[in-house]
């Protein structure tokens, strides 16, 4: 029996596999990858090549919310330091938090992604993207996507992005722009947007020719984005790397990197797979830990089994998509992808098409700390354990049986390539 660990909300989970003649496990997990020697020597580094654009006026710092394990207390300081150098007053630097669709951020909660001293000396406002008397409209994209925006942001002379670049299931890769086109944009840009996920190309590992992502990148000419601070980090959220100046310019230079560390090849699809998200805050509501099932679902055969492991101590993350699928008549997959058919695309329903759309194709065991009649309401299977889970799919897989498992799913990069 070999032993294998799963991050699980803030602990670990351990579990076995029987090595049985025929079977083929696999580990699909990002390279060990060391941090940088001296992380905040890194982000000095990425500050000092790329000096920031020389404009006047007040600064916004758009910065990811508690979603995202963004390392502000290292990225923060020294560009706040760098602008404060330059003459701009503590007060005249607004952290906007970018929360995109998500709920709203309350003040005793900023303690979770920002340092006190942050906290202390400069202003935060959480972004509301359904707070339409914020948002100023600035045009359209060539896709059709109107583009508003929160005020915060456009009255600022210079406007940053913080955050990370990591892999994403149909925006190819989060980074860049993304902080603020999507960030701390209005619920009607996000919903047009995001409805491009359902274009084949809008894929997890696709760049240019991502129509999601081409859409994002032009919504954030469109508002004006004039410099991003990304960090690419390691499976123990280290930076690795810090890249600083034009965020087009940063997204080039920063996927090469991450897929060193996350891209993994596989040479035929999985009758198995035990996934977890990752850990905290990776898995802290169903919104975020779905994308660990749409990563391994790349990879898996019709009809295979996926075990996945996300604690969601914040339920599903999404009372819009807790709606809808609770709605009468949400009784199957089948159902799920019709309706979202007939109704189109919206934030929180596209949540339910995404679970659906790899629920109709393998078998999704849930290990939450969800009720299980609650979970079996959102059309999934829920498991009590690991093991339980482990009892449900050995016994039906195949003599020859591939058998994959991703500690960190919703940073792994899973490309199939058969030989």
């Amino acid at each position: 029996m070999t032993t294998y660990r799963l991050p699980y909300g803030k602990r670990e989970l351990t579990f076995s596999l029987p090595e049985r003649a025929g079977w083929a496990v696999e580990m699909l997990a990002p390279r060990e990858t060391p941090a940088a020697a001296d992380p905040a020597a890194a982000v000095e580094a990425a500050l000092a090549g790329a000096p920031l654009p020389d404009k006047a006026g007040p600064v916004v710092i758009a910065v990811n919310d508690k979603t995202r394990p963004v390392p502000h207390a290292l990225l923060l300081p020294p560009l706040l330091r760098r602008l404060e150098a330059r003459g701009v007053a503590p007060e005249e630097i607004t952290l906007l938090i970018a929360t995109g669709t998500h709920v709203p951020m309350r003040p005793e909660e900023f303690p979770l992604i920002l340092p006190p001293e942050v906290i202390a000396r400069y202003p935060v406002v959480s972004h509301d993207s359904r707070a339409d008397e914020q948002m100023v409209y600035m045009g359209e994209t060539a896709r059709g996507t109107a583009v508003r925006v929160n005020r915060r942001w456009l009255v600022a002379g210079l406007r940053i992005v913080v955050g990370n670049i990591e892999p994403h299931q149909f925006m190819g890769f989060s980074g860049g722009v993304k902080s603020a086109a999507v960030g701390v944009t209005a619920q009607d840009t996000i919903n047009t947007n995001h409805a491009w996920m359902a274009d084949p190309a809008s894929a997890i590992n696709r760049y240019d020719d991502n129509p999601c992502r081409v859409d994002v990148e032009e919504i954030g000419r469109i508002i004006g984005v004039d410099y991003a601070l990304n960090a690419v980090l390691n499976e123990e959220k280290a930076i690795v790397h810090a890249l600083a100046g034009d965020p087009v310019d940063v997204m080039r230079r920063g996927i090469p990197l991450l897929r060193e560390i996350y891209q993994r090849e596989v040479a035929a699809p999985y009758d198995l797979m035990i996934v977890s998200a990752g850990g905290y805050p990776k898995d802290i509501n169903l919104y975020q830990g779905q994308k660990a099932l749409g990563h391994a679902s790349l990879v898996m055969r019709e009809g295979g089994t996926v075990i996945l492991a996300v604690a969601c101590p914040e339920g599903t993350g999404s009372k819009a998509y807790e709606e809808w699928i609770l709605a009468p008549g949400m009784t199957s997959h089948a159902a799920v992808l019709e309706r979202y058919a007939r109704e189109g695309f919206r934030i929180g329903p596209h949540k339910a098409w995404q679970l659906a759309r790899d629920g109709s194709r393998t078998r999704v065991l849930l290990l939450s700390d969800m009720a299980p009649d609650f979970v079996r309401r959102l059309l999934l299977e829920p498991v009590a354990s690991l093991d339980e889970a482990l009892a449900l799919a050995l016994p039906g897989l195949p003599a020859q049986a591939r058998i994959g498992v991703m500690p960190i799913a919703n940073a792994t990069i899973p490309v199939l390539h058969p030989a």
